[in-house]
């Protein structure tokens, strides 16, 4: 299909006023709902911004405002014009959580003096929506291809109140795979984005409390973003640096990515925002009609398991045999693609110490590409490349238009890649020291969508950039990693305990879609000690698959532990990964959470539940489903028993009619779940 925006609703533009010769010292503005309001002004020489929410103050004034190299820090002294705009459209995803998204916002535009040449005027735009805000800054007076150097970023994001955060320190030597950790938010160092905040000082009005989550948006050609904190509970912005300390380089004009701030009353409010998307430019790729969701198995887990090696020997998994016992699989199922890590010459010895080694279109003697992806062809069955560099990103941009010209060839429309390193950096061309997501990264990450677009292909990111609403505007970035996944369940020392996938949706997630590899039947594999398996019962495998979004979702377990549990494997074969709406019905961060989520044109609902290491039952009215309609609830949930702890694999099913005014009880064990399918009936 074409990418486009629709005309289901008019967009609707006010005139511009712009305030020039008279300007305001404080310059206000209010979301299309009258919800939150910005105000700008200047004060001792520094420009700053505030916003309330419904009346009430959320953050507190917080600087705004960029440095150069060469010049000293700018003393702002005015405000020397406002311009106001308001729209209201939709538009259409090629894929996704929800089709259609409303895009409703109302823009205010300041122009702002300062005493140094670079920052003599420059604009911040705020765009206002019901559920939060982004601004960013736009140095139009820049001369055209004058280079500059931003030393330092301003920006401030000073909450009211006390809040707890979740977070994990930032420039970790494992990027973004910690486990998140609940603290006051005065205790925040360093912190990576999105990063989510519950207010602990104010009484609940209206059964609402009060949810912060900042993150940023369009993150292009710009070093990532993490926010410092004073202390206090005050955050700034910290800017991953090149080398030399410089932060960017940019030439003028230039405009940054947007700094995001969710605001809502409830958890769920801010896993069900959109605003992040609309931020992001439409998309580049005129004609989508080649990038598919779906789901797939892979040569992959059984690595993990250390059953087979990714280098060649008499263990090698990613053999022309075996790939084809899965293909076979895979058709047998119902999946779409296979994923197989393994093929490509250079994972003998240290490959991570030498990723310099790495071909990406020798395959190894035993994995006889094109007759691979001749069978999977004849069964239906796609093959998933993969393409691991271990950081050794110089190397991959050297085969990139190879590769990418080989895998279009035989038809292979997703590629997996990879940046797996022994520290948090990057060597680039010079030998130079990069971090992981500054801004040389970030120009990686992006030129590698844009040539795999060149030739369809499609890209899930592993050890990725964060991802800040770049599928809109390049829909083959279908997902990423970035976080804990379900890896750490199979050699993780400790593996990821239970409250994880109930703080992902509110973290993490936020974001965008994250590649978690679902659906491990066998969660013990033989170990004994707790803290060394996968900490979950069977209901949350199957669960995953609603909660943690991705419109690509791996089978990951072995095939024949599927085979042993038709009961279970039958609810991943019918779920889908390509959605008309998503609901957040309940959740807490890192307590529980239930989903729910109608296929792309059907009229079936999903449901997805999970809690923590507490067992917990949960009254869901089912008011989601259509109205006058009769539904089958196919149930799988906890069995009698079941526990994480000594009985994860106790799972029943049980079927139901249910209308709309029906509530359905989600009875769930310690570190359990529940997952649903609402089959219309008529």
């Amino acid at each position: 299909m074409t990418f486009r925006t629709l005309a289901l609703f008019a967009a609707l533009t006010t005139p511009a006023i712009a305030h020039t010769a008279h300007a305001a010292e404080r310059e206000c503005a209010q979301s299309p709902g009258k919800v939150i309001e910005v105000c700008v002004f200047t004060k001792g020489g520094q420009a700053f911004y505030e916003v309330s929410r419904q009346g009430k103050p959320v953050l507190a004034p917080s600087a705004l405002g960029l440095s150069f190299a060469g010049e000293p820090a700018a003393r702002i002294t005015a405000i020397t014009a406002a311009r106001r705009d308001a729209s209201d459209s939709r538009w259409e995803q090629p894929w996704g959580e929800q089709r259609v998204i409303r895009d409703h916002h109302a823009d205010l535009t300041v122009s702002l003096a300062g005493d140094t040449a670079l920052n003599k005027r420059f604009d911040v735009t705020f765009r206002l929506f019901d559920d939060g805000l982004g601004f960013r800054y736009a140095y139009d007076a820049i001369p055209a291809g004058q280079a500059v150097a931003v030393t330092d970023e301003h920006t401030e994001f000073r909450p009211v109140g006390a809040y707890d955060a979740w977070w994990y320190e930032g420039l970790g030597q494992e990027r973004d795979e910690y486990l998140y950790k609940q603290t006051d938010a005065r205790r925040v160092t360093l912190a990576e984005t999105p990063l989510t905040l519950k207010r602990t000082d104010a009484p609940k009005e209206g059964g609402g409390g009060l949810y912060l989550s900042f993150h940023e948006a369009a993150l292009v050609d710009y070093p990532s973003m993490l926010l410092a904190g004073d202390g206090a509970g005050g955050l700034k912005a910290w800017l991953m640096p090149w080398p030399d300390g410089t932060l960017a380089r940019k030439t003028g004009p230039f405009t940054t990515p947007w700094r995001t701030v969710l605001i809502g009353e409830t958890a769920g409010a801010l896993a069900d925002s959109r605003l992040e998307l609309n931020l992001n430019e439409p998309s580049k790729i005129a004609d989508t009609a080649w990038i598919k969701p779906g789901k797939y198995v892979g040569v992959w887990w059984e690595m993990h398991l250390e059953k087979s090696t990714w280098g060649s020997g008499p263990k090698h998994g990613a053999t022309t045999a075996n790939t084809k016992h899965y293909m076979d699989f895979a058709a047998k199922y119902g999946f779409d693609g296979v994923l197989v890590e393994g093929w490509n010459q250079g994972w003998d010895g240290d490959w991570i110490a030498n990723g310099d080694k790495f071909s990406f279109t020798k395959a190894y003697p035993d994995f006889d590409l094109k007759a691979i992806t001749d069978y999977g062809k004849s069964k239906g069955v796609r093959l998933i490349g993969h393409n691991e560099t271990a950081g050794a990103v110089v190397n991959y941009e050297a085969q990139l238009e190879d590769a990418m010209a080989l895998y279009e060839s035989v038809g292979i429309a997703q590629v997996k890649t990879g940046y797996v390193r022994h520290s948090g950096t990057i060597l680039d061309q010079d030998g130079g020291r990069q971090w992981f997501a500054g801004q040389y990264m970030v120009r990686h990450n992006l030129k590698v969508a844009e040539v795999a677009a060149r030739h369809h292909v499609s890209i899930d990111a592993h050890e990725p950039v964060k991802d800040t609403g770049l599928r809109r505007t390049w829909p083959n970035m279908l997902s990423r990693e970035g976080a804990r996944g379900q890896e750490f369940n199979a050699w993780g020392n400790p593996t990821n305990p239970p409250e994880h996938t109930v703080i992902l949706p509110f973290t993490r997630m936020l974001a965008g879609p994250m590649d978690f590899t679902p659906g491990i039947f066998d969660v013990v594999h033989g170990k004994a000690e707790l803290a060394r398996r996968g900490q979950s019962t069977l209901a949350v495998q199957l669960a995953l698959y609603v909660v943690l979004y991705s419109p690509i979702q791996m089978a990951a377990d072995l095939p024949e532990n599927y085979e042993a549990r038709p009961d279970a494997f039958q609810f991943i074969r019918d779920v889908p990964t390509d959605w008309e709406t998503s609901r957040t019905l309940q959740g807490e961060i890192g307590d529980y959470i239930v989903v729910a989520r109608q296929p792309r044109g059907g009229q079936d609902w999903f449901l997805g539940a999970l809690t923590d290491e507490t067992a917990r039952k949960l009254t869901q009215p089912l008011t989601f489903l259509a109205p006058g309609k009769r539904y089958e609830a196919q149930i799988y949930r906890d069995g009698p028993g079941a526990d994480y702890r000594t009985n994860p694999h106790a799972l029943e099913t049980v079927r139901k009619v249910v209308t709309s005014q029906d509530s359905l009880d989600l009875d769930m064990a310690p570190g359990g779940g529940a997952a649903v399918r609402f089959r219309v009936l008529d």
